[in-house]
This record gives structure tokens, C-alpha cells and sequence, in this order.
């Protein structure tokens, strides 16, 4: 029997359980080719560096998070209104899943969002590009008031208003009563702010 190739999402998806096992300051790119059964150097012919290995995995799940919205910036047969709301609802409910479902490796992920500030910010880039998009597209469709700002501007002060409810370092008042209320009445507020008058 021929054993699986080593492929790059095989020592990430790795990587994530050693991370998870282990967390960020203990885990070794030696732990990583244990779990694969390879040398360390067959794992440093994908990833250079321990460094890039650390980028890679948190761009593989930063990834993840702006595909599942990318369906919600890009349905054009839904309402702007709708599609915002269903954006942000996804996005807050994706943290606390993640916060709340699997805490050691949310907390890993945050120990390496700070190590990979850049990732971030090409991340958070997406993430306001989408909704600069559903911003766009509702004030081209008379859903949205245009302001004469910059769509991308008007995104990213709606990212920015409901950063408690994405931010991990807003994860302890996830879980708290009336969190959902809070979202709510965020949400409302901002969506009643951009509909067209």
C-alpha cells in the first residue's frame, strides 16, 4: 500500500491539530512530521520556514471564514438590505461557533492573527470588499441611500461598528445573556442607516 503523498493541505491540516494539542508556543514543525510520518524536512520543502508554516495555516483559516460570506456578498437575486443582514448575522455566529466550539484552537488562531498582522489585513481587506459590494449594489438598486462616500468607506465603518461581535477579543461577551439582543439592535441601527429614504 502506497502511503498518502505529502501534500501542503495535509501538513496544514496537520499543523492545526498539533496547534490544537499543543498550542502555538509549543508546537514544532518536529511534532508536525510526527503526525504526517515524515522527516522535518520533508515538511520544510512545502513550508520554508516554522514562520510560513504558522502564516500558512492562519491564512488557510481566515480563508475559510471570507468563502462561507463570499455567498451572502455575491447573491445578487437577494436584497441588499437582506444580504447584509444575513453577512453579519453569519459572521458573528461563525466566531461564536468557533470561539465557543473548538476555545484552543481560537485561542492558537489568535496568538497567530498577532504573529501574522499582514494575513490579517489582507483578510479584513476581503471582508470589507464584500461588503462594499452589498453596499454598492444596494444603493444601485434604490435599496441603500448613496451617500457620495466611497462604498469601500461606507464597509468598512460597518465592519468597524459591529467589531464586538467579530473581534476575538470581544469572544468572553459572546456567550454572556443579551449578546443577541445587542447584535440586533447594531444591526438594525446600521441597516436603518443606509436604507434609501
Amino acid at each position: 500500500m502506497t502511503p498518502e503523498a505529502l501534500t501542503p493541505e495535509r501538513i496544514l491540516e496537520a499543523t492545526e491539530d498539533v496547534l490544537r494539542r499543543y498550542g502555538p508556543a509549543k508546537a514544532t514543525v518536529v511534532d508536525v512530521a510526527r503526525v504526517l510520518g515524515v522527516s522535518h524536512g520533508s515538511v520544510y520543502r512545502h513550508f520554508r520556514t516554522k514562520a510560513a508554516l504558522r502564516e500558512a495555516v492562519t491564512e488557510r483559516w481566515l480563508h475559510k471564514s471570507e468563502a462561507a460570506l463570499a455567498q451572502f456578498a455575491d447573491d445578487r437575486a437577494t436584497s441588499a438590505p437582506a444580504r447584509l443582514e444575513n453577512w453579519l448575522a453569519s459572521l458573528f455566529a461563525a466566531k461564536r461557533h468557533k470561539a465557543g466550539g473548538d476555545p484552543e484552537l481560537f485561542a492558537t488562531f489568535g496568538v497567530l492573527t498577532e504573529e501574522n498582522s499582514g494575513v490579517v489585513d489582507r483578510h479584513i481587506g476581503t471582508l470589507v470588499g464584500q461588503l462594499a459590494r452589498i453596499i454598492e449594489d444596494g444603493c444601485s438598486q434604490g435599496e441603500f441611500t448613496a451617500s457620495g462616500v466611497d462604498f469601500t468607506v461606507s464597509a468598512r465603518a460597518v465592519f468597524d461598528a459591529t467589531n464586538r461581535f467579530h473581534d476575538p477579543v470581544y469572544a468572553a461577551e459572546w456567550g454572556r445573556p443579551g449578546i443577541e439582543d445587542d447584535f440586533a439592535a447594531v444591526r438594525n441601527l446600521l441597516l436603518s442607516g443606509l436604507r434609501a429614504r
